[in-house]
């Protein structure tokens, strides 16, 4: 695991849509196309501005699996992923393929329907965070380290739904969904390479228990330790509860 503390949230977008430029140029020139799994939230922002930014990398040959979703929520709401990456990431570049979560109606379905396409071929690059409660996509703790199924049903603790409706997606903590489809743990650290955005102090202790903690069901973002190429970036706010030294970019 690599480790970079940049100055601001700002330059670690930068810094990290670099590098995931990088491994899906890499993807291309080796086998013609690069499969990414995309995340969504607040901590996501400077990050897909950055990516969406560089003029030279060719999204024709690029295929986007959506990460997680809501159940039940309908694209038109201000919290739907689905919306957020079509604003945020399609809309902005010519991508070749896109496969979305759409659990409005059969989540199970909808689970099994997207692991079949994901499992046709693995994916060359991820993109996830970690949230204030440590969860990994929406695996909240205990998170469910052992499945093997691409995507699962998963329900939401109280703290993973206080930080959405914190990051002003919903007004009330009645409003945010109970349940979300999600990626799944193993799924996820079936990628090639996994770059792991997480600016804010707000985001401080997860990460420290994350990367300095056991690795545990408790803190589903601590498995991302056991994955062979893995990049966290930090901003000074997230890595200021660190205690071991680590490189600064």
């Amino acid at each position: 695991m690599r480790i970079k503390i940049c100055e601001d949230k700002r330059v670690l977008g930068t810094r990290a849509a670099e590098r995931a430029a990088e491994l899906m140029r890499s993807a291309i020139e080796e086998k013609g196309n690069a499969r990414i799994i995309a995340a969504t939230g607040a901590s996501q922002f400077d990050f897909l501005a950055g990516l969406t930014a560089i003029g030279d990398l060719d999204w024709s040959k690029v295929t986007m699996f959506h990460l997680d979703e809501y159940v039940g929520l309908p694209e038109t709401h201000p919290a739907s992923f689905r919306r957020y990456l079509r604003e945020r990431l399609i809309s902005k570049v010519n991508m070749g393929a896109c496969h979305f979560l759409n659990p409005e109606d059969n989540p199970a379905a909808e689970c099994n329907r997207m692991g079949k396409i994901l499992s046709e071929t693995r994916v060359d690059v991820a993109f996830v965070g970690i949230g204030e409660n440590g969860h990994l996509a929406f695996n909240d703790p205990p998170a469910d380290f052992q499945t093997e199924k691409p995507y699962l049903v998963v329900s939401l603790d109280l703290r993973g739904r206080q930080q959405q409706m914190g990051e002003g997606w919903f007004a009330r903590i009645e409003d945010v969904p109970l349940q979300a489809v999600s990626m799944s743990i193993r799924q996820i650290l079936k990628s090639r390479s996994i770059l792991c955005i997480v600016p804010e102090a707000r985001k401080a202790q997860a990460v420290r228990d994350s990367l300095e903690g056991p690795i545990t069901p408790m803190v589903p973002a601590s498995i991302l330790r056991e994955h062979s190429d893995v990049t966290i970036y930090l901003d000074r706010d997230s890595a200021s509860r660190l205690s071991k030294g680590v490189e600064r970019k």
